[in-house]
């Protein structure tokens, strides 16, 4: 049967992908995110596009309500939007980082919030959060980024249990280094802190090129897999798709922190 699925931030990247490929399947896509100019280009391929910052507990409010008048249910909340804050956290402004957890957790969560009463009642649903490879490790200048992922992690392992009982799933997803507009605006950023003390360590990470190296895996790639995440009858806990996550999560599992940071040290030189 088709479902009705809400993606937020689908504008570009892996989100659109994924509103492309659910849509094309034949799923009622709701494609949410701040830019709407580039939403509409979604519109030709049957996606319904909703201007929404999830900060807002206005716009979330608004967005719910509107999908679940127009087609009266929603089955699939995908929370995709967020970015990453890169920087020495000795200067990074604490405003700053604020921001990085108002978008990458109390802003989906909120969203979430919104949708579950609609669920509960109708006793099934499902929350696909995606965190990252970024929140099972660490990569130097990224503490506010994969701080905000690492507690995603752990709010989407206690959401699973307390919403088990009323049959709806949680599915987190970790990407690992995707194509996108993700390692530019890292790199980008970084650069704000190229004369600082740092600028050793910040110097090596933009030239370690962020996402952008050639080798990083397609946002279509990672669009299955949301697709999958989002319709599969039995999903998994967890997925893991894209450059480097499963080795790198497997080296900090197995072989501990040391041998970790000496791979990142490589990486990143």
């Amino acid at each position: 049967m088709p479902l009705v699925i809400l993606i937020t931030g689908a504008s570009s990247g892996m989100g659109r992908e994924a509103a492309l490929r659910l849509a094309a399947d034949g799923h009622t896509v709701y494609a949410a995110a701040r830019r709407t100019d580039l939403l509409e280009a979604l519109r030709p391929h049957g996606i319904v596009p909703l201007e929404l910052d999830v900060t807002s507990d206005e716009d979330c409010t608004r967005a719910v309500a509107t999908v679940l008048d127009e087609s009266g249910r929603i089955d699939v909340l995908v929370n995709n939007a967020g970015y990453g804050l890169y920087g020495p956290v000795e200067e990074v402004p604490l405003e700053e980082a604020r921001r990085q957890f108002d978008v990458n957790l109390f802003g989906l969560a909120r969203l979430t919030q919104l949708v579950l009463p609609h669920m509960r009642e109708r006793g099934t649903g499902r929350i696909v959060n995606i965190s990252s490879m970024g929140g099972r490790i660490y990569t130097p200048m990224g503490a506010w980024y994969h701080a905000s992922k690492h507690a995603l992690e752990g709010w989407s392992d206690c959401l699973r249990y307390e919403l088990a009982p009323f049959g709806i799933d949680v599915v987190v997803v970790e990407p690992g280094s995707v194509r996108s507009e993700w390692g530019p605006r890292m790199s980008g950023r970084l650069a704000d802190f190229a004369d600082g003390p740092y600028r050793a360590m910040v110097a090596s990470m933009v030239a370690s090129g962020g996402d952008g190296r050639d080798r990083a895996t397609p946002a279509a790639v990672l669009g299955e897999v949301f697709a999958e995440a989002a319709t599969a009858p039995r999903p998994r806990r967890r997925y893991v798709k894209g450059y480097l996550a499963r080795p790198a999560m497997a080296v900090r599992r197995w072989l501990g922190d040391g041998v970790y940071e000496a791979m990142v040290r490589r990486l990143a030189s």
